[in-house]
């Protein structure tokens, strides 16, 4: 959430961070909004004092015997008139406050602009494509023989879901583990195993609800189920107050994740591209301001790893202005070569959601001033292992519908180094 405070002094800022989102100024609505409440403070403020003198008056008349009946109709007058005038501030704090969660964190200046995906920046292209001597498989088509069913996983929960078979699911578990010992081990993050139901102000807080509550799923009990372990991640610190020296926090979560998809109608109905369900190994960060645009390109570097371990061709995008999510302030996505499809596709994306998580969970820390400021938080996929078991298919697969195990994940399928069609 945009601090209101920031709004009012820099109010064209606001309007600009608006516009480069291709979205309507809005500083003019919120500040007379913002305004009217002000005014009903002092308002209020001023009959109170008012009633406070009223009492102490009454109080001295009875003292002296005199009469007291137009000053008690006063205050009672005061009283009715305070009172709908803490109903009408409490709508306006309502109004303000509704208006304010559905504002995109505001972008960092070096975010380019652009009105969608065309607009974003190719930073780097790490490893080389490989040259195949026969056409390569889409992964749907080669994992149909390596036992990949969607038709058993459609009849199970419809579309957007698959069943894996024997290695192919060991594959996908292998790549998990591998992940997870990565970050753990050599990048320093520490393993968390959290809920995957969350409450409605875990997802406010990491900025998911209320605008896109379409894209999620829900239970009768009230709860929600995760979109990505970035949202139990992150909430651990909700409400609390870190000592500055337990900063950089890093926490690291294997989950599924659930997604509705409402947006994504008719977009990548084949394969496992884009499920209703997928597992993911999450990174999350909490820092200092100070230390957010590092934690960035270091978080970066750490989903980066992955890949190349895998021996995986990708390349590194800054979202445009456009292209950015709700709650970043920059992201950079990391897409995997598919040769089956001929094209990028993301595997990962890392965010710098800067104070925008922290101000809706109230997550804040103590520096040596001692005055509480708000940490930054950050999140990244390390990466999501669906994509990755997809990439591997497709760059890993000969001729005969075989697929070679990168020598990384051998250890983890027991020594079995490559998957035959079954």
């Amino acid at each position: 959430m945009i601090d209101l405070r920031w709004i009012r002094e820099h109010p064209e800022a606001f309007d600009r961070a608006l516009m480069r989102r291709g979205q309507a100024p809005a500083a003019q609505r919120i500040l007379a909004l913002d305004g009217s409440r002000r005014e009903l403070e002092t308002r209020l403020q001023e009959l109170q004092a008012e009633r406070n003198r009223l009492s102490r008056e009454i109080g001295e008349r009875r003292r002296l015997g005199e009469a007291t009946e137009d000053l008690l109709r006063r205050v009672a007058e005061l009283k009715e008139e305070v009172k709908r005038g803490e109903d009408e501030l409490r709508q306006l704090e309502a109004r303000l406050r509704d208006e304010l969660v559905l504002f995109p964190n505001v972008l960092l200046d070096e975010v380019p602009d652009g009105p969608d995906e065309s607009g974003n920046r190719v930073e780097r292209e790490v490893g080389e494509r490989r040259h195949f001597a026969f056409a390569p498989k889409e992964h749907d088509a080669l994992g149909r023989g390596l036992g990949m069913d969607f038709e058993r996983a459609a009849k199970l929960a419809g579309a957007r879901f698959v069943v894996l078979y024997d290695r192919l699911a060991r594959l996908e578990r292998a790549l998990a583990q591998f992940m997870l010992d990565l970050h753990v081990r050599e990048h320093g993050y520490t393993e968390v195993a959290v809920p995957y139901l969350v409450r409605d102000a875990a997802l406010f807080g990491t900025g998911q609800l209320p605008k896109f509550a379409a894209d999620l799923f829900t239970t009768t009990a009230g709860l929600w189920l995760i979109p990505t372990a970035e949202v139990p991640l992150t909430n651990l610190v909700a409400g609390e107050i870190l000592a500055e020296s337990e900063l950089p926090l890093r926490f690291t979560a294997l989950t599924p994740c659930f997604r509705a998809e409402a947006g994504a109608a008719g977009r990548d109905t084949r394969g496992m591209i884009r499920q209703h369900q997928f597992d993911k190994v999450e990174l999350v960060s909490i820092t200092t301001p100070e230390q957010s645009r590092a934690e960035h390109e270091r978080m970066t570097a750490c989903a980066e790893e992955v890949l190349k371990r895998l021996q995986l061709p990708y390349r590194v995008v800054t979202l445009c202005s456009g292209d950015t999510g709700f709650a970043a302030a920059k992201t950079y996505d990391i897409e995997v070569w598919l040769p089956g499809q001929g094209r990028y596709r993301e595997i990962s994306s890392c965010s710098n959601c800067t104070d925008f998580q922290a101000r809706r969970m109230n997550a804040r820390y103590r520096p040596a001033d001692g005055r509480p400021r708000f940490v930054h938080t950050l999140n990244g996929s390390g990466v999501a292992v669906g994509r990755a078991l997809v990439a591997v298919l497709e760059n890993f697969q000969e001729a005969d519908g075989s697929v070679w195990v990168p020598e990384v994940l051998r250890p983890y399928m027991g020594g079995i180094s490559r998957l035959e069609p079954r």
